[in-house]
């Protein structure tokens, strides 16, 4: 196995995964510290406190990890994924199965991750993992469900199968797009709890929103070609619950400080990690309107993030929008 993308989830994955497979190369971008993680054994910068297995190798060299892997884990930030995916299609191996993990939703041209690398390597089979997780608690070994997405059943199933542990749980889908906008989308509705959480809000709040957003996630997802199962699952209401529920959650974080009356360019510049929900709502919010689909929570998160209205205020319009049918 190879896998693009040594931050903590990557890494975490690694660490994971690796008795699974004979071999396993963690690419890091810096040089320097995929050096420093390659002798110290220990990712200290984004998963401190957990070694990497002996057979796990890093390097920053995208041939060399790439050199004869059967299967690809791509963990990369969303904003970085076309650049690096194009460098990697001049070494990827000609059979190697690919997976991406990276939740979001590309900003410019409102692609999902798994249409991103489609376009790039149209001639590998590919399949998507999401679910509720946390890189720390992957990392420890503690039990997890997640889901293997394949329009093709059988590679799902076969990935599946090749990918279980005793520790993480895999579930296969047919449904990409269902599993592809879950796993981005549940990050703007994560920042919408922090913001309920920093602004003192009680257990009330957190649950009607939560309930609200997965009904929006649904809506849009729906419209895109997504199943509303889908997203009563492991990657639509799992991880939403997880990540808007989670202390370890950096969007939630993010949420968290802006109700404290933090601005939004401190809370990212502090940050060591990505919190993905930022860029996602900006391109769910353009995706809204161009399908006409009804996101008044995501709408009000565009506007607390992008036109730095008032949280309060955006809370305040929400409740006093007409009064209809669940």
């Amino acid at each position: 196995m190879c896998i693009l993308g040594a931050g903590s989830w990557g890494t975490a994955l690694a660490i994971a995964l690796a008795p699974r497979f004979e071999s396993v190369t963690l690419w890091a971008r810096d040089a320097r510290r995929a050096g420093i993680v390659q002798t110290s054994r220990q990712n200290e910068r984004y998963l401190p406190g957990f070694r990497l297995p002996d057979h796990v190798q890093v390097s920053a060299e995208l041939a060399r990890v790439a050199e004869a892997a059967e299967i690809v884990l791509i963990v990369i930030p969303s904003q970085h994924l076309r650049p690096v995916m194009a460098s990697f299609a001049r070494c990827c191996p000609p059979a190697a199965k690919l997976i991406t993990a990276v939740k979001g939703i590309e900003e410019t041209r409102l692609e999902r991750m798994s249409q991103v690398i489609a376009e790039i390597l149209p001639h590998h089979p590919l399949a998507v993992l999401s679910g509720p997780t946390f890189a720390k608690e992957i990392a420890a070994g503690e039990p997890a469900a997640v889901v293997i997405a394949c329009e093709d059943l059988d590679l799902a199933a076969g990935l599946q199968r090749r990918l279980a542990t005793l520790a993480l749980r895999f579930y296969a889908s047919q449904d990409v797009v269902g599993v592809e906008l879950g796993a981005a989308l549940k990050n703007v509705i994560a920042i919408a709890a922090g913001i309920c959480r920093g602004l003192g809000l009680g257990s009330n709040s957190v649950a009607a929103l939560i309930t609200r957003g997965l009904a929006e996630i649904t809506r849009l997802a729906v419209a895109m070609g997504g199943s509303a199962r889908t997203l009563s699952g492991l990657a639509g209401l799992g991880d939403l619950v997880l990540t808007a529920t989670g202390d370890l959650s950096r969007n939630r974080f993010v949420g968290l400080q802006l109700g404290r009356g933090h601005p939004l360019p401190e809370i990212l510049a502090g940050m060591t990690m990505i919190a993905e929900g930022v860029g996602t709502c900006r391109a769910a919010y353009t995706l809204g309107q161009r399908l006409h689909v009804d996101l008044p929570i995501i709408r009000k998160m565009y506007e607390i993030l992008y036109e730095e209205k008032d949280p309060r205020q955006a809370i305040g319009e929400l409740m006093e929008r007409p009064l209809t049918t669940e």
